[in-house]
């Protein structure tokens, strides 16, 4: 094999050992989820919907939800991302092929993340009702 037609193979191979940005992507769907359903969702990137609601958001942003409905309390919850068991295997094949470059996009892309908990399940707790002032 003539060595000139080598080398930009293996050059390509080390450039696309990314592997968990290849294989997983920079981004994730997050769901939440709520008892009773139905329930106001706001994600600290802005985006809104309604319990069970599926989001596409970066796999390295630690997200903050807020939850509500009414005649129940608001919950706040911090989801962070945690180098997930796909993007922690992907790193160490990085490391074991020799894939610097790999290892880097990886981290830079945060491909090697994910929430954890994810799908978030919330139980909302009913606000006690009002008892009328005795006379």
């Amino acid at each position: 094999m003539n060595p000139a037609r080598l080398l930009p193979a293996l050059l390509g191979l080390v450039i696309l050992t990314g592997c968990a940005s290849i294989t997983r992507g920079s981004k994730e769907v997050f769901v939440v989820d709520s008892v009773p359903q139905d329930a106001d969702v706001r994600l600290s990137t802005g985006m809104v919907g309604k319990t069970p609601a599926s989001f596409q958001v970066p796999r390295s942003d630690t997200l903050t939800v807020f939850i509500s409905k009414p005649g129940y309390k608001d919950r706040t919850i911090i989801v962070a991302a945690e180098i997930g068991g796909g993007g922690g295997a992907a790193m160490a094949g990085n490391v074991f092929v020799g894939g610097i470059i790999g290892a880097g996009i990886d981290a830079g892309t945060g491909a090697m993340y994910e929430h954890k908990p994810n799908p978030l399940m919330v139980t909302l707790e009913k606000l006690e009702a009002a008892t009328p002032a005795k006379p």
